[in-house]
């Protein structure tokens, strides 16, 4: 009788995944039946919308910050103070983290009655259920493009209205921009946003290339011609920034340059 036990454990040791298999399976089979019961009922409309709004919410998340460099002034802020630290001949002071940062939240300082004007007129409505998902996204997007189209040059959009497949004369729609299509909008916006930022830049440039060569002639008098002059210019360009309160001035510059109407 007892030989016969080493084989009746051999048996439920085999057997017995199989079995907490079948009741695993027979445990999830009526949660299966269920969710698909509520899908196909009468609240199953609800559901499928709410998966939507979610598949929705992810897909926005992940291309925020391209949205975040097409469709705000965040380029021009990025381009203008990496340019003065160029300026400056500081390589990694302040670091591209701080540069970043200071350029996203002084977006986030001029976007902010943009950002207040989408949240009322579109996803409040949304989340409150008074409107649906077709009727939320103008709504949303409608301040954006009040924006964008505020401060794009009038030849920066006839250039892709020129190319574009509107019938539209460019000086009929430079009068209303509230009508451009968004695959006119967004690159016209875009550069743009590049040609002030460059130019910003350029004027940002002079005073201390001017430093620089006044260095430069001083050393080359003096005979000091194997001393680099960069050296020597450095900690005046740095001074000079600090005396005339640049970081001030330069924020409230590129605060004043944009119209958020």
């Amino acid at each position: 009788m007892l030989r016969f036990v080493p084989f009746t454990a051999l048996a439920v040791l085999v057997a017995g995944p199989a079995l907490a298999q079948d009741s695993v399976m027979d445990g999830i089979g009526p949660l299966l039946r269920d969710l698909s019961g509520s899908l196909g009922g009468a609240g199953g409309g609800d559901l499928s919308g709410r998966l939507i709004q979610l598949i929705g919410l992810l897909t926005v998340l992940s291309v925020a910050p391209g949205l975040m460099i097409v469709m705000t002034c965040f380029t021009r802020f990025v381009i203008v103070l990496s340019m003065l630290r160029s300026a400056i001949g500081l390589n990694q002071s302040p670091p591209n983290l701080v540069i970043t940062s200071l350029a996203l939240f002084l977006s986030f300082y001029v976007m902010q009655p943009v950002f207040r004007a989408s949240w009322n007129e579109g996803l409040a409505p949304l989340i409150e259920g008074s409107i649906t998902e077709e009727q939320a996204v103008p709504r949303i997007a409608e301040p954006f493009h009040r924006f964008m189209a505020a401060n794009t040059r009038d030849a920066d959009v006839a250039l892709f209205l020129r190319f574009s497949e509107t019938e539209e004369p460019p000086q009929a729609v430079a009068q209303d921009r509230g009508e451009l299509a968004w695959s006119v909008l967004v690159p016209a916006f875009m550069i743009s946003e590049l040609r002030r930022a460059f130019t910003i830049g350029f004027l940002i440039y002079l005073p201390f290339v001017a430093i620089d060569l006044i260095v430069a002639s001083i050393l080359m008098g003096a005979g000091m011609m194997m001393l680099s002059p960069v050296m020597i210019s450095l900690p005046f360009k740095v001074i000079f920034f600090v005396l005339v309160d640049g970081w001030y001035m330069l924020a409230g510059s590129l605060i004043q340059s944009y119209n958020a109407s």
